[in-house]
């Protein structure tokens, strides 16, 4: 019988089944009839017939492990996966396993192994998987050498791999850490110093244009002398007269023209001014706080509000050449406090410039007021040309 239909003709012991398809796969039962002492007795016996495709073997293939070295944490457990590829349509006979110095694992404590045979279905290739589940790495286990093995009808391969401690992450943060603190370090360094370093490389960053090597001056001076108080003037006087030029020209080898100190007696003052600015690299602007009408004058300066013809000359061609022709870089400098009206009384093209670059202000009665390498006069120095005049012209004449 086929399955529950009965098959005409057979009644032989053997039923050979040719050219066997998809289509004889079923379940057939031998039907025997028999007596026993006048007794009819009906015994059978079944087999189930599978059709399956020709298989074809070939070369062991490992598909995985791909490398010889596994990373894993001692004390923590771990999987191990051993996959080889035996051939197509050959699932009885392809198996993978896992062992330890050709010894398999299953006698082994502390481990254990799984095995699985899939087909796949479109390929029809052939794959046995075999896990090897390890609770607990041990010490031992980074010497030990696992063998993942791949066996067939005809032939059997295998490749090694050992197991390999992994960093730690606790000395790639300190690294890191360290990286990071080393390079704010560094910033906070180079912001800390920086008007020192760029003090010291400047003189040999490119040189400047030609048209500034042939000027005479370093910077020109100019600052108020209308309506000043007598603090405010006496203040003036010692930056002016003793401080500045302590510093930039003896200290630091600039040259200044400053006006009051620097004028010839008896030469057209228009001219001497309009020349000087030309030949001048720099125009240095002390700033002074607001006239304060309730404060005492001094009767050493004029009264009148920048109708002093040679202190309003100053001022008008400086800005000019600063603002409209742009051939003078302009340092300011305060003095004191700006009081309630802050620059309010300044000329439009001064205030234009403080709005650009806040001043300067000058630490008076403090050491660094005359002390050449606190911060004040550093800055000052960075806004000062990177050769002295005077360096220039000696080197000419050599």
């Amino acid at each position: 019988m086929k399955g529950t239909d009965l098959l005409h003709g057979e009644h032989k012991d053997d039923l050979f089944v040719f050219e066997a398809t998809k289509q004889h796969e079923d379940i057939y039962t031998c039907v025997c009839t028999w007596t026993h002492y006048q007794h009819t007795y009906n015994t059978s016996g079944s087999r189930k017939l599978i059709h399956s495709e020709m298989g074809f073997y070939r070369k062991i293939e490992i598909l995985s492990p791909t490398t010889s070295v596994q990373l894993a944490d001692e004390g923590v457990g771990i999987k191990l996966n051993c996959s080889v590829l035996c051939g197509t349509n050959v699932k009885r006979d392809c198996a993978a396993r896992w062992d330890i110095k050709g010894q398999p694992v299953q006698l082994m404590d502390g481990y254990s192994q799984t095995s699985t045979v899939v087909i796949e279905k479109d390929s029809q290739n052939s794959i046995s998987t075999a896990i090897l589940t390890i609770e607990r790495v041990s010490a031992k286990d980074f010497q030990q050498e696992f063998q993942c093995v791949g066996v067939e009808l005809y032939t059997s391969h295998f490749v090694t791999l050992t197991l390999r401690q992994r960093e730690s992450v606790v000395p790639l943060v300190v690294r890191g850490v360290c990286v990071f603190l080393t390079c704010v370090f560094a910033a906070a360094l180079i912001r800390c110093f920086a008007l020192d370093l760029a003090l010291l490389f400047r003189p040999y960053l490119p040189r400047r244009t030609h048209s500034e090597d042939v000027k005479l001056y370093d910077a020109y001076v100019v600052y108020q002398t209308q309506e000043l108080d007598r603090d405010t003037e006496d203040r003036i006087c010692r930056f002016v007269s003793s401080a500045l030029p302590s510093v930039l020209e003896d200290k630091c080898g600039y040259r200044l023209f400053i006006q009051g100190r620097d004028d010839i007696p008896g030469q057209d003052r228009l001219e001497l001014v309009e020349r000087c600015l030309r030949q001048s690299r720099r125009l240095i602007v002390v700033l002074t706080p607001g006239s304060n009408p309730e404060s005492e004058t001094t009767d050493r300066c004029p009264v009148s509000n920048h109708s002093s013809v040679t202190g309003g000359f100053d001022w008008q061609v400086g800005l000019h050449q600063a603002l409209v022709q742009r051939e003078l870089s302009v340092i300011l400098i305060q003095l004191g406090d700006t009081g309630p009206q802050g620059y309010t009384h300044l000329l439009p093209g001064l205030q234009h410039l403080i709005r650009k670059s806040a001043p300067i202000r000058w630490p008076e009665g403090t050491r660094a007021a005359a002390a050449w390498n606190s911060h004040f006069w550093k800055r000052v120095r960075f806004l000062m040309p990177a050769t002295p005049t005077k360096r220039c012209e000696l080197s000419a004449l050599l």
